[in-house]
């Protein structure tokens, strides 16, 4: 996947998060945006970044938004971790 694809999917995400008043209030909640920021920011890899980091974290919502965009909930996560990065190891 390349990150143009990464980018386009999590765009696809934040439409789907948009289009429910109720998955759009967590989303702001979960992130601290208002809606004016959002719309300002919803090109930036960052804010991308933070909405497929939610989408990942949420089962529920990463197998509906995968159905919905008709695709394999593993190419979320490859997105996911394209436009934020590896996960962190933590050591002990």
């Amino acid at each position: 996947m390349t990150a143009e694809a990464a980018e386009a999917l999590a765009a696809g995400a934040l439409a789907y998060i948009a289009a429910d008043g109720a998955r759009l209030g967590s989303f702001l909640r979960e992130t601290g945006l208002d809606p004016g920021t959002l719309a300002r920011s919803a090109g930036d890899r960052g804010t991308l970044g933070a909405v497929l980091d939610l989408v990942v974290h949420d089962e529920s919502l990463l197998l509906a938004f995968a159905a919905e965009a008709q695709v394999r909930p593993e190419a979320v996560l490859q997105a996911h971790r394209l436009l934020q990065g590896p996960e962190p190891e933590w050591s002990t």
